[in-house]
């Protein structure tokens, strides 16, 4: 096989993740960074590769075939229509762009332009995700009716130092929900509309201390998400799968489908069901424990980076697909402030 040279734009600390991946996949090659900073021209050096001021250089004078882009959120929509405009296959990490609007034009200049935008929702690549996606499409726990989850931890007071994260913008709603937005419509499929409750009566940031969010679906299934970075709790997707050590293990579910004939835990899945098929509050409900094997899903996102760029595979989430993440997203974010429910367009 021949050797599949991608393009790095933004070197921080989710680029170095990246290059990590990159490393851990065959036939893939890192030949180009763009990034101003020393430390990634240290980078360039240490790893004899060509380093960058910004990607419209990278772009011009190297030959790759994709780019992976781990710039600011704020850089995500120059970045990627740079890379549209070289017709490249783009993988941008969450959210695609930092508003809709943005969101919509690359969306239509990639379709202009006949290149596909992957955007790095990572969590969607693992197996325990499928395999929620497939018992709750299959109806082994009957209708979908409710899905409850939540995401509580509580970070240092070292993350609050930097007068950007208390704001709202850098509230746990845009920074961390955004995630498990997304993976609720990988599994129950899109959301129509949204309305939240929050407080910020701990630190009093403008950004939110707490918040509670309802939700109801396009197939009618309702759902509520309790989500605070003020409360130690060992309940999170991080603490419960263990992808980083970052965050130490706990092994606790976060998220739970309620069905009409069941209900699954996740992300360790775990199918609670009577042993008669249509049991009820006076059966008893057993739990049964299904295994799923652990990987790398940032290995996995980059193999199928070069997958989807030499046509062999469509995108597991493309541009419009993580449009409708972020919208989500944003919407409950302007649902918290103004107190209102939103209807989502699908």
């Amino acid at each position: 096989m021949d050797v599949f040279r991608i393009g790095l734009i933004g070197a921080g600390s989710i680029g170095t993740r990246h290059i990590k991946a990159i490393d851990e996949v065959a036939h893939i090659e890192l030949v180009a960074v763009a990034d101003p900073s020393p430390a990634a021209w240290a980078l360039g050096d240490s790893r004899n590769i060509e380093v960058f001021a910004d990607a419209e250089s990278m772009l011009s004078e190297t030959d790759v075939e994709a780019v992976i882009i781990a710039t600011p959120t704020e850089r995500h929509h120059a970045d990627v229509m740079t890379a549209l405009k070289y017709r490249k296959t783009v993988l941008v990490e969450k959210p695609i762009t930092a508003t809709m609007k943005e969101a919509d034009e690359v969306t239509r200049y990639a379709a202009e332009q006949e290149c596909q935008v992957l955007v790095g929702h990572q969590r969607r690549y693992y197996p325990c995700a499928r395999m929620a996606r497939d018992i709750i499409q299959s109806g082994r726990i009957g209708r979908l009716m409710a899905v409850s989850g939540q995401w509580a931890t509580r970070k240092d007071d070292d993350y609050y130092a930097a007068a950007w994260r208390r704001d709202r913008k850098a509230g746990p709603i845009l920074t961390n929900l955004i995630h498990e937005i997304d993976i609720l419509r990988f599994i129950c499929g899109d959301i129509a509309s949204v309305s939240a409750e929050m407080t910020n009566h701990d630190q009093h940031f403008e950004k939110e201390d707490a918040v509670a969010i309802s939700l109801k679906f396009a197939n009618q299934a309702v759902g509520s998400f309790l989500l605070s970075d003020r409360t130690p709790s060992p309940w999170t997707w991080e603490m419960a799968l263990g992808e980083s050590v970052k965050f130490p293990k706990t092994g606790m579910n976060a998220i739970r489908f309620l069905g009409t004939e069941g209900a699954l835990e996740f992300p360790n899945l775990v199918l609670w069901r009577h042993a008669e098929g249509n049991g009820n509050w006076h059966h008893e409900i057993r739990p049964e424990v299904i295994d799923a094997p652990f990987i790398d899903a940032y290995v996995a996102q980059c193999a199928h980076l070069r997958a989807v760029t030499r046509g062999l595979e469509t995108p597991i989430i493309d541009a419009l697909n993580g449009s409708r993440s972020l919208d989500a997203t944003l919407a409950a974010a302007r649902a918290a402030t103004s107190g209102t429910r939103i209807k989502l367009s699908m």
